[in-house]
């Protein structure tokens, strides 16, 4: 047996950063629609000159919102080139120091030497590699602190708070990158992170009569990050992942999907609170149950709230997907409920696609 056989281990996501146009927007816009809870804000009352940043969290899902202070710099060029995106997947680990360095040997490009960083409640040690497109993985350890989140960071408690929606923690986050590169992505996850791939579509399995992709499914030791990387594959027409592509400016993350325990109550919330999700037509309500057999839920309830339904051999589980969250048709959100299944939703793909592809023409860019 191999002795480096989980030689990363990790406990779990510890923060999904965001560059935005407008982080106090943004963390108004999370909290309202969302339900995320106002956590830690770090800006000029802080101490940076340069960025304001604030920090929202919903159980295990801790989400910050980054934005520049001045022209001219690095966050600036980010959002000018991508928009509104991911930057950070902050991966929380016991040894920062030694998960760099495990990374590093085996290839990964250093993004940041292990740093300590302190304020009165400890420290927190901090490294990162870089992935793919200009996305970069953190590895925070924060075993000696007791902190709200993260040094340079005070506690946010603003008046104005609303409900949680019933979101639990991050359940994967995807990645799309260009043409023929999602084997490579996938041999750096295996080769550099040690992660196993648990799953893979192609062409066949995800696409429609006009548009197709090709994913695979990688995950690390304890099955707590799981990170699907997509690439486009030929079809009549342009698929989503070339569009996300073309308005991002390259490889970036996709959709982070969150987990529920009760997505009847988290959607029928989210839709109340404005949240737009993609359209799912009643034809698939008509079929579905001879796809996926018994469930518990009503169907008509499911139907009402256009939630999708697909089974593997472990469960079945129900899944639903949001538009993009901003203007640029890039990132988007995926609630979903396990029922035991351990699959992401391959029955639902060439519906979802349709949906998808009902956006795109809207937009004119199919």
């Amino acid at each position: 047996m191999s002795t480096d056989k989980d030689f990363l281990p990790i406990n779990g996501t510890d923060y999904v950063e965001f560059y935005v146009g407008n982080a106090k927007q943004a963390a108004y816009y999370y909290q309202t629609a969302f339900g995320f809870q106002p956590l830690a804000y770090s800006g000029l009352e802080t101490g940076d000159k340069e960025k304001t940043s604030y920090a929202l969290r919903q159980d295990k899902i801790t989400f910050v919102f980054t934005t520049p202070l001045k022209q001219g710099t690095d966050i600036g060029r980010h959002i000018d080139l991508h928009g509104d995106g991911v930057k950070y997947i902050a991966l929380w680990v016991d040894d920062a120091k030694f998960s760099f360095e495990e990374t590093t040997k085996r290839g990964a490009k250093p993004y940041m030497e292990p740093q300590v960083k302190k304020d009165e409640h400890g420290e927190v040690v901090v490294s990162g590699i870089h992935t793919y497109g200009e996305t970069i993985h953190l590895f925070i350890e924060r075993k000696n602190y007791k902190g709200v989140f993260l040094p340079g960071f005070k506690e946010w408690n603003p008046d104005y708070k609303t409900q949680e929606v019933g979101l639990k923690y991050v359940d994967h986050m995807v990645g799309n990158v260009g043409w023929g590169e999602m084997n490579k992505w996938v041999d750096f996850y295996a080769k550099v992170m040690g992660f196993k791939q648990i799953i893979s579509f192609d062409d066949k399995d995800i696409s429609t009569e006009y548009t197709a992709l090709m994913s695979k499914v990688m995950s690390n030791g304890n099955g707590y990050i799981k990170f699907p990387i997509n690439e486009p594959a030929e079809g009549k027409k342009k698929s989503q992942i070339e569009e996300y592509i073309d308005f991002y400016n390259g490889s970036g993350v996709q959709h982070v999907a969150m987990a529920t325990d009760n997505i009847i109550y988290t959607i029928n919330e989210l839709r109340k609170r404005g949240v737009e999700f993609l359209h799912v037509p009643d034809e698939y309500y008509e079929t579905v149950t001879d796809r996926v057999g018994e469930i518990d839920e009503d169907l008509e309830v499911l139907k009402d709230l256009r939630i999708l339904i697909d089974r593997d051999n472990e469960g079945y589980l129900l899944q639903l997907f949001t538009k993009p969250i901003q203007d640029r048709p890039t990132v988007f959100y995926e609630i979903i409920q396990r029922k035991g299944a351990k699959s992401f939703g391959k029955g639902n793909f060439k519906a979802l696609f349709e949906a998808i592809e009902l956006e795109q023409e809207n937009r004119g860019t199919l």
